[in-house]
């Protein structure tokens, strides 16, 4: 499986970012309400947050040999799918919020109540979270080479390879 890279998050929270600044634009022109979560939906991050960890934290628990039971091969696949799409979620998350809070900088003076930027930066902390789970998460998940692995058949891989 293809481990986590930093230019496609990158491109998806830039992307993200970039829509949500014009939907922002497009709906407040348009007198409607500007397009940010409420804070309630951080509960939401935070219990996906702790189930992504508790699922790495497992497979951290059997790869470092502290666990007596072999660990099921579909749950450490399953925490390393996860831990992925919880990187890209967060990506997205706090893209979109990144382009709420470039709108509602221009804003500032103009608002008397900022509750709405403040809401915004709070989901982009959310989203980079998010992130960083998915990504300590996913090094969880790393399994080391084995020292007769590289013994000249096959690709070589240096870095490991994901339970």
């Amino acid at each position: 499986m293809i481990g986590l890279r930093v230019r496609p998050l990158l491109v998806v929270a830039v992307v993200a970012a970039m829509i949500g600044w014009l939907v922002d634009v497009l709906v407040t022109r348009a007198g409607g309400p500007t397009p940010v979560l409420p804070l309630s939906s951080l509960f939401t991050v935070l219990l996906l947050v702790a189930i992504t960890l508790g699922l790495g934290l497992h497979v951290l628990r059997w790869r470092q040999g502290k666990s007596r039971r072999m660990i099921n091969p579909l749950l450490a696949a399953r925490a390393l799918v996860l831990a992925q799409a919880t990187a890209y979620t967060g990506a997205v998350l706090g893209g979109w919020h990144v382009g709420v809070v470039i709108e509602q900088l221009g804003l500032l003076a103009l608002r008397s109540d900022q509750s709405l930027l403040w809401f915004a930066v709070a989901q982009v902390a959310g989203g980079a979270v998010m992130v960083g789970t998915g990504v300590l998460v996913e090094y969880f998940c790393r399994i080391p080479p084995e020292d007769g692995e590289n013994s000249g058949e096959g690709p070589q891989r240096s870095k490991g390879e994901y339970a």
